[in-house]
């Protein structure tokens, strides 16, 4: 499922914290962060009775933490539970009018406008390898369109992000998040790769990835997919604003929204490589909906505010294009 982030003043997460209060309620959370789970099932993983689990998520059901269908299932109807959010951020200081909107473009892996992809490397539909595997020809075949998960031990790939921001938009942060780890022959979970992001052909900063996570299955891979394969990546949040360039809120370089020309109506080129000079040579992999862990492409949230033709903020409710 795609990457959801819930934004809350202290105030509104008072319930969220009460509901949380819980150990049996926290295992929940974790639980529900691989897959849905029914209630038999989290009853046996939780070792506790089916009507107090049932308790348990009602409760985090009222803090809009968990959200459950009913599904008909081996012995009739089962009541399925899934997590609705996988990080929430606290605002502490006064809750005041929201001004940011946001508007969010998702671009499949496959859509690549340019790519150096060097050996090892290849690419995968859900349905099978594309093309021949070390080949970096096959990068370019039309079938690439339908690739779930492309790697590669060097060189780069660029894609094009295009938005349609009103002209009187002004861009204030853009978030970049994507499922990524290095590029291992098979897989090593120590194999680090220093991972170098450009914007509009600007550096704005590197990543080292730990490794290139193999030996439990990705959640979302096909079941032909080798089990000796890389099986998951790491899920980051690059963050630009005012302040500098971010991963997951831990700053990486002063390029600021300012440096890189962010504009509305207009398009933003991606590019995420090896540099030549990089101390670790570990390549890259890039994981969309149909492998790894979570069922998302690559996703660039722009927030933004709306100015009047002088200039002057409006100010809106927090929305989405």
């Amino acid at each position: 499922m795609p990457f959801h982030i819930q934004e809350l003043s202290a105030t509104e997460s008072v319930a969220v914290f009460r509901a949380l209060a819980s150990e049996p309620r926290a295992r929940i959370i974790e639980l529900l962060a691989d897959r849905d789970m029914n209630i038999n099932e989290l009853s046996q993983a939780l070792g506790l009775t089916q009507p107090s689990v049932t308790k348990h998520v009602q409760i985090l059901e009222e803090a809009g933490l968990v959200h459950s269908d009913y599904v008909a299932g081996p012995q009739g109807m089962q009541k399925r539970c899934r997590r609705t959010h996988d990080r929430i951020v606290v605002e502490m200081g006064a809750s005041g009018p929201k001004q940011d909107l946001v508007a969010e473009i998702e671009v499949p892996i496959g859509m690549y406008n340019d790519a150096q992809a060097v050996a090892t490397c290849g690419l995968a539909s859900r349905e099978r390898f594309i093309g021949h595997l070390d080949n970096p020809v096959s990068f370019f075949l039309p079938e690439r369109a339908h690739a779930e998960i492309l790697w590669s031990s060097g060189g780069y790939i660029e894609y094009v992000f295009t938005n349609s921001l009103p002209l009187q938009a002004k861009i204030t942060s853009v978030d970049l998040a994507l499922e990524i780890s290095s590029e291992a022959p098979g897989y090593d979970n120590d194999y680090p790769s220093d991972i170098t992001f450009w914007i509009n052909g600007i550096e704005v900063g590197t990543w080292c990835s730990p490794g290139d996570p193999g030996g439990t299955r990705g959640r979302l891979n096909p079941l032909w997919w080798h089990d000796n394969l890389n099986q998951n990546g790491f899920l980051k949040v690059f963050t630009i604003d005012h302040e500098g360039t971010s991963i997951d809120g831990n700053k990486i370089s002063n390029k600021t929204i300012e440096d890189l020309d962010f504009r509305p109506w207009a398009t933003t080129r991606v590019r995420i490589g090896i540099k030549p000079d990089a101390p670790h040579q570990g390549g890259f992999t890039l994981f969309g909906k149909g492998f790894g862990n979570y069922e998302q492409d690559l996703v660039m949230r722009f927030r933004y505010v709306m100015l009047t033709d002088t200039g002057i903020e409006l100010s809106y409710g927090a929305g989405r294009t």
